[in-house]
């Protein structure tokens, strides 16, 4: 709230990759995500939760669903000027109302969500969930063009742009200086059979999995098992992993015959012992970070122009 999210980076106390700028793929996911890093808070203190401005068919139904999970004392709900994006999040409303994963107490008495086998997502014995008593706090302005934001896509891509290259920021000496390029800094260098590796948001073959990994922004995690190989690696988990990410890390390199991982990452050591996942998701390193690196000559990695679209 005080500012644009870059200028005031913070290492949160809990913190899960999920790779992805938009959970319209994998809702179940989204929702096991929220479940997890909710499990964390202590109620010591107060919570805000700053829900996603997916607000429409599906996304409705799943801020419904969010709702029924948090349990929130308070919902403020900001409506645009000209138009109603969206009914009242009243307790009534939501307590009737069938989510996506959830259903409506007219709809159903079942005391579990109904889809697929989320057997860990079954409601507390006598507790109904669906019956949710928060305060709605509803602020409709009354000036033109209030919540148009325009192009809105354009303007999330820069913010996530600005928010990695802050993060890569803390690379940087502290002191006054230039600014390296990214290619003379000295990289972590980790074994293959030291991490395990996934990449969330498609299917790679194992055989290619190198490339797609290498020069691509990572999170750093860490699962609960042992990271077990009879091989020189690399591990390929075959699954998504529900598991802390310590950051975040652009690997810079792969070492085919030395089998290693070249990663860059301003993770503290102390912190990097835990990692032994590495999760590869849709976030794309900003451009000018591939075309702007000082004292490279000749053709520059994985940047062309002469690109074929009918692949």
């Amino acid at each position: 709230l005080p500012g644009p999210p870059f200028t005031h980076q913070q290492t949160p106390r809990k913190m899960v990759y999920y790779g992805q700028t938009s959970c319209e793929q994998d809702t179940e996911r989204y929702l096991d995500v929220v479940k997890y890093v909710f499990s964390c808070y202590k109620k010591e203190v107060p919570l805000v939760i700053n829900t996603m401005g997916w607000v429409k068919g599906e996304g409705l139904l799943l801020l419904i669903d969010l709702i029924r999970l948090l349990s929130p004392s308070h919902v403020v709900q900001m409506d645009l000027y000209d138009c109603k994006a969206m009914p009242p999040l009243t307790p009534e409303y939501v307590h009737f109302s069938a989510g996506l994963h959830t259903k409506g107490k007219q709809q159903s008495k079942c005391k579990q969500l109904g889809v697929g086998d989320m057997e860990s997502w079954k409601y507390p014995e006598g507790e109904d969930l669906s019956a949710p008593q928060h305060k709605l706090l509803y602020v409709h302005p009354e000036f033109p063009r209030a919540g148009a934001a325009g192009d809105v896509r354009v303007h999330s891509s820069i913010l996530r742009d600005m928010s990695i290259l802050g993060y890569l920021g803390h690379l940087q000496s502290p002191d006054i200086g230039a600014v390296l390029p990214l290619h003379s800094l000295v990289p972590y260098q980790v074994p293959f059979n030291a991490v395990a590796l996934r990449v969330i948001h498609t299917d790679v073959a194992p055989s290619n999995i190198m490339y797609a990994v290498n020069a691509s922004w990572v999170g750093l995690c860490c699962i609960p098992e042992e990271v077990r190989c009879q091989t020189d690696g690399p591990v390929l988990l075959t699954q998504t992993p529900l598991c802390d990410c310590l950051g975040f890390g652009i690997v810079r390199g792969v070492d085919m015959e030395k089998k290693l991982y070249h990663i860059l990452t301003p993770v503290p050591p102390e912190n990097l012992r835990l990692v032994n996942c590495l999760l590869l998701g849709n976030i794309a390193i900003p451009n000018c970070v591939l075309v702007g690196q000082q004292g490279i000559e000749g053709e520059i990695p994985y940047v062309t122009s002469d690109y074929n679209y009918s692949i």
